[in-house]
């Protein structure tokens, strides 16, 4: 009996992996957006050999992608590249940064040793190695979503100005003021209090050698003050780059007085930020030439997503779970989506396709929620008026 039971359940298992495998055979699979989350789904899907499309606003996969470096964590954003075949490509092009520690002064408190197991990668750099792991008609450019519309069994991608599209299922990662995100989640976004200036620096070593030897080119320059945070890259694909982020409301700016067609008056404003701060600082600031920046956005997963979508989609990444950037998790987590939605929907774990998202969904507003209040904390610990990074990295060491 015990082996006739043994036999029967074997058969089971056979018969289930099977059928559930075939998920997503024959259907066109849409992912929105070409970041690194979308493309990693994409590389996953493609893996197993699913029928994948992206569908990407960028004009060109030679677009200039604005942002810091990523470090990718070893049980999220790794994991995901290591799943799809090229982790060692993240390595082969990551760069190992350490952490330089400094006051409002220009005095340096603290150097960090290179983080080895998480380098900094480059946001272009990371989308040319997932590029490289797809087939070359993957990714669709040019195609900036206008309105998506279920329309009998398939959903219809209307893209602004270009063919529309159809799909079987959709997975939507263009970030979290994404319209399609209105097909699951009423959840609105939200700014928070903070607000972040990027600017950029190339050839660092020409336009601000005196800044630069503060760290070198392979560690990052973190200072803080009076609730103002300044942290700067000095090898993002070549450029310096670095960010300032600060209590907007402590500092009565509102977004409609920020002019980013208004550089001069971006720089004037970071410089009176940063009155009481070291001249090194100053000159930075002065010899950028662009400035990007914008308030800290987020949404809540405290309220449930909808059970009666028309058809197959659901969301990943920013999409799924936007935060502000003070912890280091939303690309990490969103890899983590791409990986756990791709193993439930091409590893015979489930029946059907509603009940694979369904688990995904489950499984992420655990662990994306964990990340939101992870961030939530750091930002409003690192705008206090008294925080100090020495202080944090010497409290962890």
């Amino acid at each position: 009996m015990y082996k006739i039971r043994t036999c029967i359940h074997a058969n089971f298992v056979v018969y289930n992996r099977l059928n559930t495998c075939m998920l997503l055979e024959n259907k066109e699979i849409a992912i929105i957006g070409a970041g690194p989350v979308g493309l990693t789904m994409a590389a996953l899907l493609q893996r197993k050999g699913v029928r994948v499309r992206v569908y990407e606003r960028d004009k060109n996969a030679h677009s200039r992608i604005w942002g810091g470096t990523l470090d990718l964590h070893e049980e999220s954003g790794q994991k995901a590249l290591a799943k799809a075949g090229i982790l060692p490509d993240y390595y082969e092009r990551a760069w190992p940064m350490g952490r330089i520690l400094a006051d409002t002064r220009g005095n340096i408190l603290l150097a960090i040793a290179e983080q080895a197991k998480a380098p900094e990668i480059n946001r272009t750099e990371l989308r040319d190695i997932l590029l490289a792991g797809l087939k070359d008609d993957t990714v669709i450019w040019d195609r900036k979503l206008g309105a998506l519309e279920p329309r009998g069994k398939t959903w219809v991608l209307k893209f602004e100005g270009r063919p529309d599209a159809i799909a079987d299922v959709v997975f939507v990662a263009n970030g979290g003021m994404s319209n399609a995100r209105a097909f699951v989640t009423d959840a609105k976004v939200m700014q928070t209090e903070t607000f972040m200036v990027q600017g950029e620096v190339n050839d660092p070593a020409k336009n601000c050698p005196e800044f630069l030897q503060k760290g070198g080119v392979t560690n990052i320059l973190m200072a803080s003050g009076d609730g103002v945070n300044f942290v700067a890259n000095p090898n993002n694909n070549g450029a310096l780059t670095y960010s300032i982020s600060f209590d907007r409301s402590r500092y009565e700016l509102l977004e409609n007085k920020f002019d980013f067609q208004d550089q001069v008056g971006v720089a004037a404003f970071l410089v009176k930020l940063l009155n009481k701060w070291d001249e090194s600082y100053i000159h930075l600031i002065r010899s950028t030439p662009v400035f990007t920046g914008l308030p800290s956005r987020k949404f809540s997963l405290d309220q449930p997503w909808k059970n009666n979508r028309p058809l197959p989609i659901t969301l990943i990444g920013d999409a799924a779970h936007l935060m502000p950037p003070f912890a280091g998790k939303g690309v990490n987590t969103g890899m983590l989506d791409a990986l756990i939605l791709s193993e439930n929907l091409t590893e015979g774990l489930f029946g059907t396709l509603r009940s694979a998202i369904q688990d995904y969904e489950n499984k992420m507003f655990l662990y994306a929620a964990e990340a939101q209040l992870e961030t939530e904390r750091n930002e409003y610990e690192m705008h206090r008026p008294d925080f100090s990074f020495f202080k944090r990295f010497s409290n962890l060491r």
